[in-house]
């Protein structure tokens, strides 16, 4: 084809009727010339190649409240799927901070939630870590209300480039802002078995973490299939089943290593009384039970001293049609607060 022909460059071909690689779907990668095929992939209970599903989204906005004139703080914004709903509800007159360290995807959901209207009265965004609360805080603050969805966004996951999934082969990376720190390959190959299997039950709970960690410590593994084919190496008696989930806690583990994930979220929770207003609610949902500890233990600790006056008594789940048509809600909790007076 030469540079005068009109026609659009042919599609990738792949074996078979349906698209399997990440890169071959693009009609799920073009929601906006084929919103029918996005239908079709969410309502057999997936989510779309790049795009994100929100969770919990009608339980996050009955807890948040969010009213006309409100201002509001998204600190994980994503994909902007809850930060869309509540931009929304906040205007007129509202404000919505959005923060991500993501240097890849937060153009995108910039992006489209400008294409939406919101302009820079309505939305502010910035790329930093929630960690930096209090500096945001000091110069676009105090909230009204403050989410943080503490979930790997699905674009993330699902993109093989991106090293945050076994089911396809990638670098092993697991940054969250892969333009700083190490790699999951690096971090991987310095540590011993020991640390290995401390980080491993930390960060993920891993029942098998004594016998994994010597099999896959120390190595220079750079690829996320090599590491799960030593994962399946190490454990040959695992049923199919099993051995998923060991490989989804394998990879959460490193993954919250190499973010300092739990650091992170312990700065964000100090930081977060000083920056809601009087009566200010908080909302954070988690995914599993070393955040969902953190969250819970702060929250009561900031009722005890008088920085919070109501704390959620238990946590919210997923309705069963939510689990049933986004099998990724099933693990998440979410628990809120109010700031005292």
């Amino acid at each position: 084809m030469n540079d005068q022909d009109p026609r659009p460059p042919r599609r990738p071909r792949y074996k078979g009727t349906h698209p399997r690689r990440f890169d071959e779907k693009y009609k799920e990668l073009a929601p906006e010339r084929y919103a029918e095929e996005q239908a079709k992939v969410a309502a057999r209970g997936h989510t779309p190649a790049g795009t994100h599903r929100s969770i919990m989204v009608d339980e996050i906005l009955r807890v948040l409240d969010p009213k006309p004139g409100d201002v509001a703080l998204d600190a994980t914004l994503g994909y902007g799927g809850h930060a869309r709903e509540l931009l929304t509800r906040l205007q007129p007159g509202g404000r919505l901070v959005g923060l991500d360290v993501d240097p890849l995807e937060l153009p995108r959901t910039e992006a489209r939630l400008r294409a939406l209207g919101f302009d820079e009265a309505a939305l502010i965004v910035r790329r930093t870590n929630f960690a930096s609360l209090a500096k945001v805080a000091a110069e676009l603050g105090p909230f009204d209300l403050v989410l943080a969805d503490l979930g790997v966004s699905s674009m993330q996951i699902d993109n093989p480039a991106r090293g945050f999934t076994w089911k396809a082969d990638g670098p092993l990376d697991l940054r969250l802002n892969p333009q700083k720190g190490r790699s999951a390959a690096d971090l991987l190959a310095t540590l011993d078995a020991p640390a290995l299997a401390e980080l491993l039950v930390e960060n993920a709970d891993e029942p098998h973490a004594e016998v994994l960690a010597p099999a896959i410590a120390g190595l220079r593994i750079r690829t996320t299939r090599e590491l799960a084919d030593r994962v399946r190496a190490a454990l040959p008696g695992l049923e199919v089943d099993e051995l998923k989930k060991v490989l989804q806690r394998t990879f959460q583990a490193l993954r919250i290593a190499v973010n300092d994930e739990f650091g992170a979220l312990d700065r964000f929770l100090a930081q977060l009384p000083g920056a809601l207003r009087p009566a200010g609610r908080v909302a954070i949902l988690t995914f599993h039970s070393g955040e969902d500890r953190r969250v819970k233990k702060a929250f009561q600790q900031g009722l005890r001293e008088g920085l919070y006056a109501e704390v959620a008594p238990e946590p919210i789940r997923a309705s069963p049609e939510e689990r049933r048509a986004n099998p990724r809600s099933t693990s998440a909790k979410l628990r809120w607060a109010v700031r005292g007076l």
